[in-house]
């Protein structure tokens, strides 16, 4: 017997999608049934939601509203909670959320401002990454001869940190990182160690670790390591907060026998 056959699919499902209208305003629920079609993703359920907007109920609503971009789990912005575990619309199958019942739950994070339904004001990461200067300052764009050399094993790390899309799912599912704190967050502590392993990117490698010695730094880091579990992209953020845990304390010595 074939597992299609032992797991017959359902006609349609439920879908419940938290919603609110507004920045500040009320939350509400919405219900929508969808006819079930093999190889569904979550974007491809809320694009039918989208073309016929009618609930369980009756009722005709306004198309519920989320962001997306690539599609292919590159971009990060379709980034919500589905069935309360954090992780992107384009990339959760409907055939293995099936799996677990005939209902799926849709909802905005919750470590940021809710602008619309599913849609979430992300700027916090991005202005954390200005703060810790997550880029390669270059004087200009003349050829300045061969780059630096790295080591494959420096090459498969720098990869690995590079491969972060900034979709705040280490952010949902850390402890410390609240919406009313300055803690920076697990991704923070891999991209500053991103650039301050670049030859040219560690001329500001101080600055950022000014930074991590700061309130919200690397010292608010509980372990709790829910950020490696959720992480789709598996960018090493234990290793990361080690690396950046020893180069803070380093730092902080040079500063206490410098003066500066």
């Amino acid at each position: 017997m074939t597992a299609e056959a032992a797991s017959p699919k359902p006609e349609s499902f439920i879908v419940r999608i938290k919603r609110q209208d507004g920045p500040g305003q009320p939350s509400y629920w919405n219900e929508f049934e969808v006819a079930y079609r093999a190889n569904l993703n979550i974007t491809s359920v809320l694009q039918m939601i989208a073309a016929n907007p009618v609930t369980t109920d009756g009722q005709q609503v306004r198309p519920p509203v989320w962001e997306s971009a690539c599609l292919e789990e590159v971009c990060g912005s379709c980034t919500f909670l589905i069935n309360a575990r954090v992780r992107q619309g384009c990339a959760a199958l409907v055939d293995e959320l099936l799996e677990r019942g005939t209902t799926i739950t849709l909802e905005p994070m919750t470590k940021f401002p809710v602008i619309r339904d599913l849609i979430v004001d992300r700027s916090r990461m991005f202005n954390d990454l200005k703060r810790i200067k997550g880029w390669v300052p270059i004087d200009g764009t003349h050829d300045l001869g061969p780059g630096p050399k790295e080591t494959p094993q420096q090459q498969q790390l720098r990869y690995a940190l590079s491969r972060c899309m900034t979709c705040g799912c280490c952010l949902e599912a850390c402890p410390q990182y609240l919406q009313d704190n300055q803690f920076v967050g697990p991704f923070i502590f891999a991209q500053t160690l991103l650039f301050n392993l670049h030859e040219t990117g560690k001329e500001l490698k101080g600055e950022r670790l000014d930074v991590m010695m700061g309130p919200g730094g690397i010292n608010d880091c509980g372990q709790a390591q829910n950020c490696v579990k959720v992480c789709p992209k598996e960018v090493p953020i234990t290793e990361a907060i080690a690396h950046i845990g020893r180069q803070t304390t380093v730092h902080a010595v040079k500063k206490f026998f410098s003066g500066r």
